[in-house]
């Protein structure tokens, strides 16, 4: 289950809270760009349509660094921060050479889909058993079942809350207004 804030990297829960609180003083900046300090060398950007984009799919949300970075910070708000921490664990895992694609896999897998995963994601029985199959020869493709699964639920589930949230709600009219 989740962990809470806590297990959110500290530049995400930073890039949230600053989304939220930057984005309220967007009115009285002349240019339609914030920056604020995320860490001495990154600065934060936030274009003034970019949250009216992620409404537009989950998939515009997700290939925003600042959209997924709230969208986290929602699910942990929700308790359901496993789902995007297991997707984007899968998105990493394709690009992972050949030689630890074993390790890999079953780090994900035992944190994630295992019968005692401390961050068990809700997968059906038979999604299950075809990833825990697919464990014996691992390949870049061997969770691709049960992250689209996640993936729907996210899109299915997740994303029309996250776009009823107050944050999101706040953010998009300010986005209209600024």
């Amino acid at each position: 289950m989740c962990r809470g804030l806590d297990s959110l990297p500290i530049t995400c829960l930073e890039r949230a809270k600053e989304l939220k609180a930057l984005f309220g003083s967007l009115l009285q900046k002349s240019d339609h760009t914030i920056t604020g300090q995320l860490k001495k060398s990154e600065k934060l950007r936030l274009n003034v349509d970019e949250p009216l984009k992620w409404k537009e799919s989950f998939e515009k949300l997700l290939s925003s660094q600042n959209g997924l970075c709230l969208f986290r910070a929602f699910l942990v708000s929700e308790f359901s921060e496993e789902n995007i921490a297991f997707y984007l664990a899968c998105e990493d895992f394709k690009a992972t050479k050949s030689s630890k694609l074993t390790t890999k896999a079953k780090k994900i897998f035992d944190e994630f889909i295992g019968s005692d995963a401390p961050r068990e994601v809700n997968l059906d029985h038979l999604t299950k058993a075809i990833t825990k199959e697919n464990m014996e020869q691992p390949s870049q493709s061997c969770f691709k079942l049960a992250q689209a699964k996640i993936y729907n639920l996210m899109e299915k589930d997740c994303y029309p809350r996250f776009l009823k949230s107050s944050t999101y709600l706040e953010l998009s009219r300010k986005s209209k207004t600024g």
